[in-house]
């Protein structure tokens, strides 16, 4: 399979991109938004294999991670600055007719792409465990961690409080928090290396645009909150999440429920990486999903 890296200018800064497959091919690309914001391209590179029968995957690391300048600049990190950076990289690799997957973050920045720009050439998307509304997520988040041992909540909360996030017990209770929601390793033991490979996390980009943790948004994205948008959704979109997702039922039952043309698929074994907890699963889904809206 033919692997093409590649940088893009964008302003003074350059942003890394990977495709598997031939953009030219029989059928149309599929460009992938990761999340984080910060998280990188890496673990999407599972999707490979979806390039086999003629359709190029495209990834890349957003702005402020990975292989991607990663400037010491917080005034940059805002939803302006990634959905520019994607709007750009569609031009640049001439992805004039597509279908487009967000996953978390990417999902966000993939719902705010449809809202606001109504792009054309979309012919559907995928918003792979995310949220439109981050007042909502927090709400969600917050009564998931009342799952979790009262000591683990009181150190949660202490940090919040006093604002040390240092403090180990606030750090093993986030450990706790990641491991009932985002990712059990102990019960995914292959991962597979494109997931495990070190990586160049953008902790500013993070931390400015987010937050100190996933359950709580304080940066520049706080204010996020689309769910009156969705109507406006013209293309096809599949939505996905796990059971234990952090991403929840609520979320994704609201996100079903507004736009028009909308599919949900739940994951019976997953959390927040369904496509990594049930790849198999997940890839035939998305096989059927992309050769059905062609």
């Amino acid at each position: 399979m033919q692997i093409t890296e590649g940088f893009m200018p964008f302003g003074e800064y350059q942003t890394y991109y990977r495709v598997a497959g031939h953009i030219n091919g029989a059928k149309k690309p599929l460009l992938l938004l990761h999340g984080g914001p910060g998280s990188t391209h890496n673990y999407f590179e599972v999707f490979d294999c979806l390039a086999e029968d003629g359709r190029a995957v495209v990834m890349y690391d957003q702005l402020g991670c990975g292989k991607s300048s990663m400037p010491d600049c917080p005034e940059l990190w805002t939803a302006r600055t990634w959905l520019d950076e994607m709007i750009a990289l569609r031009k640049h690799l001439e992805l004039e007719s597509l279908h487009i997957l967000g996953q978390s973050w990417g999902g966000m920045m993939l719902i705010m792409y449809m809202c606001d720009e109504n792009p054309s050439g979309v012919a559907s998307i995928i918003l792979a465990s995310t949220l439109s509304s981050a007042k909502l997520w927090e709400q969600e988040c917050r009564r998931n961690i009342r799952l979790m041992p009262k000591e683990q909540q009181a150190a949660l909360l202490d940090a919040e409080q006093t604002g040390d996030y240092g403090n180990p017990a606030y750090l093993q209770a986030v450990d706790e928090y990641l491991e009932r929601y985002l990712l059990d390793l102990s019960g995914n033991p292959n991962m597979p290396e494109c997931f495990s490979r070190k990586k160049n996390f953008g902790k500013q980009s993070y931390e400015c645009a987010w937050g100190r943790n996933e359950y709580k948004p304080t940066g520049t994205l706080k204010d996020y909150e689309y769910s009156d948008k969705l109507h406006a959704i013209k293309s096809p979109a599949l939505i996905t999440s796990g059971v234990g997702d952090e991403s929840t039922p609520l979320q994704c039952k609201l996100m079903l429920d507004s736009i028009p043309q909308a599919r949900w698929e739940l994951f019976a074994h997953s959390q927040h990486l369904s496509f990594l907890q049930e790849e198999g699963k997940c890839r035939q889904l998305l096989r059927d999903w992309l050769a059905e809206h062609d």
